[in-house]
């Protein structure tokens, strides 16, 4: 169960920053019509690959996680994945270069 967990949290929070870096330029999308802009968007999305895999890559920790809660309890599961998907959002966007977190907006229990 707990490997089952970890894949999890990877899968989600590893794939976060590459989703938010493969629908960079979606803001520069634009049209006069609320319609014709959304039909563009979604184009945009579509076409680019750096979308597609990594999203498919964290749907695929969703069917892990749905797997995994019929042999675990719900009340450990749920804290531990979520964790697991901050941790490894903030470790793979610093190796993606991203700017670390300042201290005053991590909270400490």
């Amino acid at each position: 169960m707990a490997i089952s967990l970890v894949l999890v949290g990877l899968l989600w929070g590893a794939t976060n920053p590459f989703i938010k870096k493969g629908s960079q330029g979606i803001q520069h999308v634009n049209s006069n019509s609320k319609i014709r802009k959304l039909l563009l968007e979604i184009k945009f999305i579509v076409k680019r690959w750096q979308y597609w895999v990594p999203f498919l890559l964290n749907q695929s920790g969703s069917l892990v996680y749905f797997f995994t809660l019929q042999k675990t309890e719900l009340s450990l599961a749920v804290p531990v994945a979520n964790s697991l998907t901050f941790v490894f959002t903030a470790i793979t966007a610093r190796l993606l270069g991203e700017e670390a977190l300042p201290p005053s907006n991590l909270i400490f229990i």
